[in-house]
């Protein structure tokens, strides 16, 4: 049983002069210790929702898994804060390996990674969605329209996997990068190929967020937010669509401008 992902909080509130006190919706802030064939390996801090997700997305993110059938067991306590993970073929999970700081090139580019574990799983795209700009913004003002958590406490990210018909997977979470792990652990979980799909995102496109995009397999990504120099370059690397500053009737194609359709 998960727990609730917005809790109550008393708040002393001044507006126009006026002072009261009442009831506050805030998002639930909660530390998720993963476990690994017996051995911690990382502690996720997160919105206690999609847990599952959050678990599986996570280590396909990291190369400890590519495909739900890698793992033997998973079982999950949410209110000891504990998931344990039992792996079909056990294999070295120390934090060294995954955390080791690389650049280097890769297929013939000049590519920088940040992790080691980057270059073993973020993929170069091609093909994927090509689709005309009004899309994009309506999808963003349904990314946060569909999220409770969001009008509830405004302290949340939300992602959402789009196909073209407009049908969607939504994840929101305390944490832009689980919110975009929560998407990747159901694509593995339901084998979705993300190739004909698109992630609506709500944060800063970040060189981390571009690499998500990369491991889930989806080269659109659409923001409401900027982005930095690395995304970019990175992006470009790898075949990624970046759109920023989706707001109102503006937005920004950064790179591969091939998939927004602007005439």
């Amino acid at each position: 049983m998960e727990r609730p992902s917005i809790v109550k909080w008393t708040a002393t509130k001044m507006k126009a002069g006026i002072v009261t006190e009442r009831e506050e919706d805030v998002a639930a802030e909660y530390p998720l210790t993963l476990i690994v064939d017996g051995e911690e390996f990382a502690t996720l801090v997160c919105s206690p929702s999609d847990l599952t997700d959050l678990v599986v997305g996570f280590l396909g993110s990291e190369g400890v898994i590519r495909i739900r059938e890698d793992m033997k067991a998973l079982t999950m306590d949410a209110q000891g804060g504990f998931a344990r993970v039992e792996l079909v073929r056990p294999q070295s999970t120390a934090k060294d390996f995954y955390s080791k700081r690389m650049i280097g090139s890769c297929c013939g580019k000049s590519r920088q990674f940040y992790f080691q574990n980057d270059a073993r799983t973020a993929k170069t795209l091609s093909g994927g969605l090509r689709i005309p700009a009004e899309r994009c913004f309506e999808w963003m003002s349904g990314l946060q329209a569909a999220s409770a958590e969001f009008a509830a406490t405004g302290g949340v990210h939300n992602a959402a996997l789009i196909d073209e018909s407009g049908a969607s997977e939504t994840r929101a979470d305390i944490g832009r990068h689980n919110a975009l792990d929560k998407l990747f652990g159901h694509c593995i979980r339901h084998r979705i190929a993300a190739r004909d799909r698109a992630i609506v995102f709500s944060g800063r496109l970040s060189s981390e967020v571009v690499l998500k995009a990369a491991k889930i397999g989806c080269p659109l990504l659409l923001s409401k937010s900027a982005p930095t120099d690395l995304a970019l370059r990175l992006a470009d690397d790898l075949g990624i669509t970046c759109v920023g500053f989706i707001r109102a009737d503006a937005l920004n194609v950064y790179t591969h401008h091939h998939r927004i359709i602007m005439d």
